[in-house]
C-alpha cells in the first residue's frame, strides 16, 4: 500500500492522479489539498475519505465533515505519507514542496514554479534530508526514463549527457501570422493543439515560457548547464524528450500524450503498469518532425533562457511577473503580446541577489507582483 497526499486536488494534474488511484488498488489518499472548487474538493473527500484536507479559503466549508483541517506545510509532513504530488500552479506549492522535502518524504513535482523560482535551495534541501525528488512534467519524466541504467555522473572526467533536447509542440499560435498575435483572445490561446491542461499552463504553451521554465527545471533536475539544453519544435508530441551522448547516441521516449503515464510512473517506479487506451499503432504514425524554434515568434522563451543563465533571484521574478501577465491576460486586462513586454520590464528593473536564501525569493517575488500592481495603478 502507498500512501498519498496530493496537492492541487481539484486542478487537471490532480484530477488526473486521482483517476490513476481509482484503478489501482494499492494506493491509498490521506490527504488532499484543493483550491477555491470546494464543490469538487467536497465530493474528492466523500470518495476517497482522507484523513486530512487543505483549502484556499477561510472559515468552515459545508460538505467538508470528518478530515482534519490543516494546512498543505502540516499535511506533508504526516508520517503517513508515502509520497506527496505537488500539483498547485504558481509559488503555491514552494512551501509544501519545502516541506515535503525537510520530513524526507518522495516527492512527484509536477508544479513547474517551484524548480524555476528555487531550483538550488530545493535539491539541497532533498539532499540534506535524504529526500526524493521525481519529476512528473512529460518531458523530465521522459528524461529520466531515457538516463535510467546509464552513468549520468562522469566517466573519463566528462559528463554523460551531451544534450538534453525539449521537445515543444509551439502552442496554439505556432502557425499563426506574426502580425495577428496581438489580436488573439483568451479563449483562442486555450486551444492547445495536443494537451488538455489548465488555463495558466495552456497560456504558458503558447508563448513557450512554459519550455522555459522546463529548461530551467531541467538544469536542477539533471545537473545540466544552460548551454546544454535545447528546445526543438516537434508537432507531433509523440517524442516527449531525447538525451544525446558523448559518442552521439541518441535516447528518446516516445508515447501518447497523455499525463497519466508520467504520473503513473511517479507512483510505480521501477515498475510499469497498463495506462488504458494508450498504446500506440506506429502503423499510424505518418511521420515524427522536429525545427528550431523561431524566438522571435517566442520572445518569452527568450527571457526565460536569459534568466536561466543570469540565476539568482531572476528565475523568481520571472515566474512571478509571468504569473500576474497570464492572468491579466485572461482576465481581459492586456493583450497576448503584452505578456512578454511585462515580463522583459520585471526583470530589467530587478536588482537581483545571486544563491538566494528562501527570504530573498519570496521577497523578489513580492517584489515583482508590488512593482507591477504599482505599475497598473499608475497607468
Amino acid at each position: 500500500m502507498k500512501r498519498l497526499v496530493i496537492l492541487g486536488s481539484t486542478g487537471s494534474i490532480g484530477c488526473q492522479m486521482l483517476d490513476i488511484v481509482r484503478s489501482r488498488h494499492e494506493l491509498q489518499v490521506v490527504g488532499l489539498a484543493g483550491g477555491r472548487n470546494l464543490d469538487l474538493l467536497a465530493r474528492q473527500v466523500r470518495e476517497f475519505a482522507p484523513r486530512l484536507v487543505s483549502f484556499n479559503v477561510e472559515g468552515n466549508v459545508p460538505g467538508l465533515r470528518g478530515p482534519e483541517i490543516c494546512t498543505m506545510e502540516q499535511m506533508v509532513a504526516t508520517p503517513e505519507a508515502d509520497l506527496v504530488l505537488v500539483g498547485t500552479v504558481g509559488k503555491a506549492g514552494l512551501g509544501a514542496t519545502l516541506a515535503a522535502l525537510r520530513a524526507g518524504k518522495t516527492v512527484a513535482l509536477a508544479n513547474k514554479e517551484v524548480l524555476v523560482m528555487a531550483g538550488e535551495l530545493v535539491q539541497a534541501t532533498a539532499a540534506k534530508h535524504g529526500a526524493t525528488l521525481l519529476p512528473v512534467d512529460s518531458e523530465h519524466s521522459a528524461i529520466w526514463q531515457c538516463l535510467l541504467g546509464e552513468d549520468v555522473s562522469t566517466a573519463l572526467g566528462r559528463s554523460q549527457i551531451r544534450r538534453l533536447l525539449l521537445t515543444a509542440s509551439g502552442g496554439a499560435f505556432r502557425d499563426l501570422a506574426m502580425d495577428q498575435l496581438d489580436r488573439v483572445t483568451p479563449e483562442q490561446a486555450l486551444q492547445h493543439p495536443t494537451w488538455k491542461m489548465g488555463p495558466k499552463i495552456t497560456v504558458d504553451s503558447a508563448t513557450l515560457m512554459n519550455k522555459g521554465f522546463e529548461v530551467i527545471e531541467a538544469q536542477w533536475l539533471f545537473g545540466c548547464a544552460p548551454d546544454q539544453i535545447e528546445v526543438v519544435m516537434h508537432r507531433e508530441s509523440i517524442v516527449h524528450s531525447l538525451v544525446e551522448f558523448p559518442d552521439g547516441t541518441v535516447k528518446a521516449q516516445l508515447g501518447m500524450p497523455d499525463m497519466r503515464v508520467p504520473l503513473q510512473f511517479a507512483l510505480t517506479y521501477p515498475e510499469r503498469y497498463p495506462v488504458d487506451g494508450l498504446f500506440m499503432d506506429f502503423t499510424k504514425v505518418t511521420g515524427l518532425t522536429f525545427e528550431r524554434m523561431d524566438q522571435g515568434r517566442y520572445p518569452c522563451l527568450t527571457l526565460a533562457l536569459e534568466a536561466t543563465k543570469r540565476g539568482g533571484t531572476y528565475p523568481a521574478v520571472l515566474s512571478a511577473a509571468d504569473e500576474v501577465a497570464v492572468a491579466r491576460f485572461l482576465g481581459g486586462g492586456c493583450s497576448f503580446l503584452d505578456i512578454h513586454r511585462v515580463v522583459q520590464e520585471t526583470l530589467e528593473r530587478h536588482t537581483p541577489v545571486s544563491h538566494p536564501t528562501i527570504e530573498d525569493i519570496l521577497e523578489a517575488d513580492a517584489w515583482a507582483r508590488r512593482y507591477l500592481s504599482n505599475r497598473t495603478r499608475a497607468q
